[in-house]
Parts: structure tokens; C-alpha cells; sequence
């Protein structure tokens, strides 16, 4: 029969009644051997040299016995309260050590069952207390990881469902002769389609980045040469809005180190958004500065704005300020979710600022400097 293995709290207990086990036996054996030896010396100076050498014949092998049988009594008897005080104390504090370690051990199971609300009680701030602080910690990462993938697929669902029922209606009404296969049909069935395509691009290119599986191939880039670029493919839309593009780069910035195709995405998609949610006849300013050890890319506009929680979350998957009218303006709400992953991947970090709602918003990325530098923000 297989003897199931003891707990956490058992090998405790069972070390501490080892140790105690072994702290008898040396206290008694070492109090039997050095006893005699001590007593023998001291009734010879207390019988006064070769006196008490005498004295000591006279006593004989009957008071020698009858002194180690009163000491090995006294060690017996003081070896087995101490014991069974210790193995009280041992059980008791194996006890109250071992419970959190349980409590932490069910907390794990219910989670893995998919109970992400499980907590435990940080009792103490010694290194159990501390390890309960960070399991609650990651319950708490977990929970919301949890809850962003439910809301994910809500979203992609939403989405997903909007030009799908286009789609199918207009198809349903060209096969039953409803619906006429005028040039505007064909042109609305594309536009849908090319929704779709997006999305999903949108999706899968957001998923290899967060994934790490996106191929970049660095090189250094000159940032106001890279800033009039992005300029330049922007001037048509920008032109047909009447908004004036405007490059602002301090003199003499270091060249940083990214993927231009990936990093010319980032900066697109920051034009793109100020274009398409900024008002007519304004100006977005493309600006770059030097920061620490590297270069910060901004994009200013004069748009509607952000509160300070829709600037914490404006680059979470699929999260619009205003979702009716980032659909009807064309946006996936994906687009800002990858920029900061291709920022992120390429060793910078992706942010947003907004003094309010109607007062513009500044999107920016920090990158490295082309000597591999990272700044320490």
C-alpha cells in the first residue's frame, strides 16, 4: 500500500521533530559522558588533592553509579517535558506557517477553475505576506486579462456583424431582383468588403506584434528627413480638408534606430486619426524633440480631445471615444493598439496626452537612439 506524501504542514512538523530529536539526544548523551568527569574533579578540590584522591577510593564505583543514575533521571525527565513542549510549540506555529501556504493553494485551484474574483488575506509582511500580495496581484492582471478578451470578442463579434448584415442583405436583394446591380451596389459591396479586409488585417498585424512574431528590420533614420516623408504622403488628404501640415524638428536630433515601414505605420496612423477626427481649416504639427536617449515623435492636432481616462485607454483593442462616429468616419479601433505595439517591439513606448475634452490631443513615441541606448523613463 503506497503511503500518500505529507503536506506542506507535515514536513514542516516533521523537521521540526527531527531537530528536536536530535537536540535530546546530544544533550543527554553529551551530560552523561562530561557529568561524571566534572563531579569526579570537583569532590577531588572539594576533598583537597591527594585526600580527596583517597576520598574518592573510599566512595567507590556505589556513589560514581548512584550520581550518573540521579543525572541520566534528571535528563530523562527534563528531555521529556522539553520534548513535548516543543512538539506542541512545533505544531502550532507548523500550524499557522502552513495555513496561508493552503489558503494560497485552494486561492490557485479556484483560479485555475476560472474564479479570477479569488483573493487571499495578506496577514504579515514577511516573505508569506509578500507572496500573498503578489498572488493577489496576479489574480488581479489575470481578472482583467480575462475581462479584455471577453470584451475583445464582444467587439470583434460587433464589428464583424455590422457590414456581414450588409453584405448579406444586398446579396440577398441582387439574388431575389429587389436590389438593382447599379455601379453605387458594387461600390457599397466593396466598401463593406473592405471593411472587412481591414479588420481582420488589423487584427492579425496586431496579433504578431503583441506576440513578438513581426519581422522589423532596423535601421538608422534621420528623424526630420523621416517627418517630412510622412509630410509629404499626407499632403493630398490634408489639402482636400484645407488643414495644414506643419514639421517642427529640433536641429541637429540624433538618427534612431526602427523599422521604417513599422515606424512610418506608427506615425501614419497618429496623421490619419488627426486628419479624420480634427476639424477643417486647422493645423496638425508633426514635431520631434530629444529625449534621454533617444527621440520623441508627436503628432499635435486640434480635435475634440481626450479626458484623462480615455487618453489611459485610447490604445486599448478596439476602444473608440466616440464609437458612432469612429464607424461612420471608416476607423477599426485597432490601429492605435498596434502603433504601440510596434513601438513597444521596436524598443520605444507609445503614449497619449490631452489638456481636455475640445482642446486637441498630442500622440507621441519615443524611440532609441541608433547607438542602442535606452533612456530610463
Amino acid at each position: 500500500m503506497r503511503v500518500p506524501p505529507l503536506g506542506f504542514r507535515g514536513r514542516l512538523l516533521a523537521v521540526n521533530l527531527a531537530v528536536i530529536a536530535v537536540g535530546a539526544v546530544v544533550v543527554f548523551a553529551g551530560v552523561g559522558l562530561i557529568a561524571p568527569g566534572l563531579f569526579d574533579a570537583s569532590m577531588g578540590q572539594a576533598m583537597g588533592g591527594p585526600s580527596g584522591m583517597g576520598m574518592d577510593a573510599m566512595m567507590g564505583a556505589a556513589v560514581r553509579s548512584s550520581f550518573q543514575d540521579a543525572v541520566h533521571g534528571a535528563l530523562l525527565i527534563a528531555v521529556g517535558a522539553a520534548v513535548l513542549v516543543a512538539v506542541g510549540l512545533s505544531a502550532i506555529l507548523s500550524a499557522q506557517v502552513a495555513r496561508p501556504m493552503g489558503h494560497l493553494a485552494r486561492a490557485a485551484q479556484r483560479i485555475a477553475g476560472g474564479d479570477y474574483g479569488e483573493r487571499v488575506e495578506v496577514g504579515s509582511g514577511d516573505e508569506v505576506g509578500r507572496l500573498a500580495a503578489s498572488f493577489n496581484q496576479m489574480a488581479a492582471s489575470l481578472a482583467a486579462n480575462e475581462q479584455r478578451r471577453t470584451q475583445l470578442v464582444g467587439d470583434v463579434a460587433h464589428e464583424l456583424r455590422t457590414p456581414l448584415a450588409t453584405l448579406n442583405g444586398y446579396l440577398e436583394g441582387l439574388e431575389d431582383g429587389v436590389v438593382k446591380p447599379a455601379p453605387q451596389t458594387w461600390t457599397l459591396l466593396r466598401t463593406e468588403t473592405g471593411r472587412l479586409t481591414r479588420l481582420v488585417d488589423d487584427l492579425q498585424q496586431l496579433w504578431r506584434a503583441e506576440a513578438g512574431q513581426l519581422p522589423l528590420a532596423p535601421v538608422a533614420l534621420e528623424p526630420g528627413p523621416f517627418l517630412e516623408g510622412v509630410s509629404m504622403r499626407f499632403a493630398v488628404p490634408a489639402r482636400e480638408r484645407s488643414v495644414a501640415l506643419r514639421v517642427d524638428a529640433e536641429p541637429h536630433l540624433p538618427a534612431i534606430r526602427a523599422d521604417p515601414e513599422r515606424f512610418g505605420q506608427v506615425l501614419d496612423n497618429y496623421v490619419a486619426n488627426a486628419l479624420r477626427y480634427g476639424p477643417a481649416d486647422a493645423e496638425v504639427l508633426l514635431r520631434a524633440r530629444r529625449e534621454a536617449d533617444g527621440v520623441t515623435f508627436s503628432v499635435i492636432d486640434h480635435g475634440p480631445g481626450l479626458t484623462v481616462e480615455q487618453a489611459d485607454r485610447v490604445f486599448e483593442r478596439l476602444y473608440r471615444v466616440d464609437p458612432s462616429r469612429s464607424r461612420a468616419l471608416g476607423g477599426s479601433g485597432i490601429g492605435l493598439a498596434v502603433a504601440r505595439a510596434l513601438a513597444t517591439a521596436m524598443g520605444g513606448r507609445a503614449w497619449a496626452e490631452s489638456a481636455g475634452p475640445g482642446l486637441g490631443a498630442t500622440f507621441s513615441v519615443w524611440l532609441p537612439t541608433a547607438s542602442g541606448d535606452r533612456a530610463r523613463r
